[in-house]
C-alpha cells in the first residue's frame, strides 16, 4: 500500500489546500515538552502561530517565555496506566513525541495517533551502522563504526529489537512507519544541545573556561567530529514536516559538524579564555584528553533530503546556538551545582570524571608533552 493509500482522504485534502503550510489556528500537543527538544519545538511551533501544550511527567517548569507566549503545560506520565494519551491527541493536528524509546510506548502512541493529523517522533542517529554492520556503541575502538563521509537516511541500521537503545529506538520507527495511518515523521539527530538540557556536552569546555584552567587537553589533537545538532534546528524541522505531513525520515544536523577543537576555541572565544591547547599522545592514559564528542572515527550527516523535500535551512549554526547555551548554563549554575542542573552529564559516562584537574596536572608535570 502505498503512503498516500494509508492516509484518510480528508487529511491529504486539509494538507494540500492553500495556506496549509501556516500554523495560525492549529494545535499541537508535545511529549516530554520541558526538556530542551521540546522547549525548543514549542518555541518554534508557537512562533509561527501554532496554539502548543506540552505534556510533562515531572514538575519541572517551562521557561517562563514560553508561558509569555501562551503554551500550556499539562500533567502527563505515560507509565501511569490511567493516563489516556489518545484523549490528549485526539483532534490535534500535531502530536510530537520526543520521549519514545520502547514497543510498549510505541504501541500506545500508535493507538493515539489515529486522532491526530500528524506524528512525529524524535529517534537517533544511533540507529545507523556501517558496511561491516558495527554501531556507535563499540566498546573497543577498532569496532567503532567506519561511516562514509556523511550519512544519509538510506545508511543501513540495526536490526529492530529490545537488547540495545538503538535497537528499541529502531523498533520504535518501524512500528510507527509500518502501521500508523497518518503521516509520520521520523527525525534522527545526533549529539543534540540547546539551553534546559540535562545533558550539556558543552561543558565539557564551559567549566573549564569558568575555572580558567590554563590548559585544555586534547585527545587525537582534537580532531574528532561528532555530529552536532541544536534543538533551534530540530524544532525548525518539526515546523516544516507538519506544513507537509507525509511517512518519512529525516536527519536533523547543524549545518556544520565541528570538530572537538574547533568546539573548545567557540567556547573559548564566547568565555574570553586564554588556555594553551595541548594535543596528548596516543600512549596517553584515558580518560586525559577524551570528551563526550571523541569517537575514534567521524559521524557527520547529510542533511540533503531535508533540503530538497521540504526547503529545510538550519535555523541556526553551532557557534549561534552555543552562544545561547553558554548564557544559559552560566546563569543556572551560578547558585546551584552543576550536577544538579546537567544530571546526565555525570550518569552518562560511566563514572568517568572529565574534571580531574588533579591527574591532568600531575600528567603535565610528570610528561614531556610541550
Amino acid at each position: 500500500m502505498s503512503v498516500a493509500a494509508a492516509v484518510p482522504t480528508w487529511r491529504l485534502s486539509d494538507a494540500r489546500r492553500p495556506g496549509h503550510g501556516r500554523g495560525v489556528g492549529r494545535e499541537a500537543v508535545v511529549l516530554g515538552g520541558a526538556g530542551q527538544t521540546g522547549v525548543a519545538i514549542a518555541r518554534r511551533l508557537v512562533r509561527d502561530g501554532w496554539a502548543v501544550v506540552l505534556a510533562t511527567r515531572g514538575r519541572r517548569r517551562l521557561p517562563g517565555s514560553l508561558a509569555e507566549l501562551g503554551v500550556r503545560q499539562v500533567p502527563f506520565d505515560r507509565s501511569d496506566p490511567t493516563a489516556d494519551l489518545r484523549r490528549l491527541a485526539t483532534g490535534r493536528d500535531l502530536l510530537v513525541d520526543c520521549i519514545c524509546y520502547t514497543e510498549p510506548e510505541a504501541r500506545q502512541l500508535l493507538a493515539a495517533a489515529e486522532g491526530v493529523g500528524h506524528l512525529t517522533v524524535i529517534s537517533t542517529a544511533a540507529v545507523y551502522v556501517d558496511h561491516a554492520g558495527r554501531t556507535m556503541f563499540a566498546t573497543e575502538p577498532e569496532l567503532f563504526p567506519c561511516y562514509p563521509d556523511r550519512i544519509t537516511e538510506d545508511q543501513p541500521t540495526v536490526p529492530a529489537g529490545s537488547d540495545t537503545y538503538a535497537t528499541r529506538k529502531r523498533l520504535v520507527e518501524k512500528i510507527l512507519l509500518d502501521g500508523c495511518s497518518v503521516p509520520v515523521t521520523v527525525l534522527r539527530p545526533a549529539a543534540i544541545h540547546g539551553p534546559h538540557s540535562t545533558h550539556l556536552r558543552e561543558w565539557h569546555f564551559v567549566k573549564r573556561a569558568l575555572d580558567r584552567r590554563p590548559h585544555v587537553l586534547l585527545a587525537d589533537g582534537g580532531r574528532n567530529r561528532f555530529q552536532t545538532t541544536a534543538t533551534a534546528n530540530l524544532g525548525e524541522l518539526v515546523r516544516l514536516t507538519a506544513t507537509d505531513p507525509e511517512h518519512r525520515v529525516l536527519n536533523a544536523a547543524d549545518p556544520e559538524a565541528p570538530s572537538v577543537l574547533e568546539i573548545s576555541r567557540a567556547v573559548a572565544r564566547l568565555l574570553d579564555h586564554d588556555r594553551r591547547e595541548i594535543p596528548l599522545p596516543a600512549h596517553a592514559p584515558a580518560p586525559l584528553g577524551l570528551t563526550p564528542w571523541t569517537v575514534p572515527n567521524p559521524v557527520v550527516l547529510s542533511t540533503d533530503r531535508a533540503t530538497r523535500d521540504l526547503g529545510y535551512r538550519p535555523a541556526c549554526r553551532y557557534d549561534q546556538a552555543l552562544a545561547e547555551e553558554i548564557d544559559w548554563v552560566v546563569r543556572a549554575t551560578a547558585d546551584r551545582d552543576w550536577r544538579e542542573v546537567l544530571p546526565r552529564m555525570t550518569s552518562a559516562y560511566s563514572g568517568v570524571d572529565y574534571f580531574d584537574y588533579s591527574t591532568e596536572d600531575t600528567y603535565l608535570e610528570q610528561s614531556s608533552v610541550d
